[in-house]
């Protein structure tokens, strides 16, 4: 797969080779206005506003020489509509996201192959497990010059104030869980630290309540360097580390202290990486266009040692039983009967307001 354009409100960028790590030796697209885009994917994050207001987020309009157009559009109740017109042909899909409540940053994902007739549309919420899709019949394949306009900003084009940013791939990107530490993070095996990246099936790792546990797989995925997926700096010798490490806004960690137990009444809780940002401890990283994470799928969502502090390793619930959401994911090419089931995360995930709570108390 190869990003090629990615846009936000400070930046728009387009290679026809690819962005940032996604750089390929070639034109993956002949570089003529008229070239189609047969299969892709276009994903953005944006914010929903608390009023469901309705608005045209994303989109792109141009009558010439005859009429092209796609939209994405917020919709009353807080959710997402995709209208796309070519000519007389119109393409249209719409999801529901019943659960917004405060000012919720959702991610969706619509990709689509017209030569066998197939689009599907996802939201996504980050730091959630819930995959809502729909499918489109008949999608259209945009031309070069089409995604010019949508991704470059050209002719009649929309990027609402509550967008964050959008990108567009030539493959039909998977959805689901995602990798989130740096292929360089140092992870504790029985003969001492290896990088994420060196880590095979079979191997093993250092576990905080199971001691040595196997590794069933290794996943890895490349996405823009944006919204939920822009790095985080975690630095040493905070949160216990040992040298710094660089996560995504998703990866969580394990939290404990007499903190922990007078709030929380626990042992020990889960913290998403993006509520720990304070500006010493943990900070943004700057980076290039694109970024490659990395994580390991262990048999019960067991809690790696990483560079000296615990991190939760992938959670995939019981996607195995779900044969559409598996097969749109990143595990789609290992065996369903080798994928382990995992229960709810044995540590009490803090929701958005606690974990600020408790990094304001630490930081204190």
């Amino acid at each position: 797969m190869t990003w090629l354009a990615l846009c936000d409100h400070t930046d728009r960028r387009l290679s026809l080779r690819g962005l940032g790590t996604d750089k390929k030796d070639r034109p993956q697209l002949a570089d003529n206005p008229s070239t189609l885009l047969t299969q892709g994917s276009i994903m953005f994050e944006t914010r929903l506003s608390a009023d469901g207001r309705p608005q045209v987020l994303f989109g792109y309009k141009n009558t010439f020489p005859s009429l092209r157009s796609l939209t994405f559009q917020a919709i009353p109740g807080g959710g997402i509509a995709m209208v796309q017109v070519q000519n007389d042909e119109i393409s249209h899909a719409a999801i529901q996201h019943t659960e917004a409540g405060r000012t919720d940053v959702v991610r969706i994902t619509y990709s689509w192959d017209s030569t066998v007739n197939w689009g599907r549309m996802t939201l996504e919420m980050p730091e959630e497990t819930e995959v809502t899709s729909v499918y489109i019949d008949n999608p259209r394949a945009l031309s070069l010059d089409d995604i010019r306009d949508l991704m470059l900003g050209r002719n009649n084009q929309t990027f609402a104030s509550d967008m964050i940013f959008a990108a567009l791939s030539d493959q039909i990107e998977p959805i689901g869980p995602m990798p989130t530490l740096l292929p360089s993070t140092p992870l504790a095996a029985p003969r001492g630290y290896k990088p994420a990246s060196e880590m095979r099936r079979g191997d093993t790792v250092i576990t905080r309540d199971d001691g040595v546990v196997p590794v069933l797989q290794r996943l890895q995925r490349t996405v823009p360097a944006r919204g939920s997926f822009r790095p985080i700096r975690l630095r040493a010798p905070y949160f216990g580390l040992q040298q710094d490490v660089i996560v995504a806004p998703d990866q969580r960690l394990i939290i404990d202290g007499p903190e922990v137990e007078y709030l929380f009444s626990q042992e020990a809780v889960l913290v998403p990486a993006r509520h720990l940002v304070n500006g010493f401890a943990a900070l943004t990283e700057p980076c290039g266009p694109m970024i490659t994470y990395n994580q390991l799928l262990l048999p019960r969502h067991e809690t790696l040692l990483a560079a000296g502090t615990f991190v939760e390793s992938i959670y995939i619930g019981r996607i195995r039983r779900q044969a559409h959401h598996l097969q749109s994911s990143l595990l789609h090419s290992f065996d369903r009967t080798l994928l382990p089931e995992h229960p709810r995360p044995a540590h009490h995930v803090l929701r958005w307001y606690d974990a600020i709570h408790l990094a304001r108390r630490r930081a204190a």
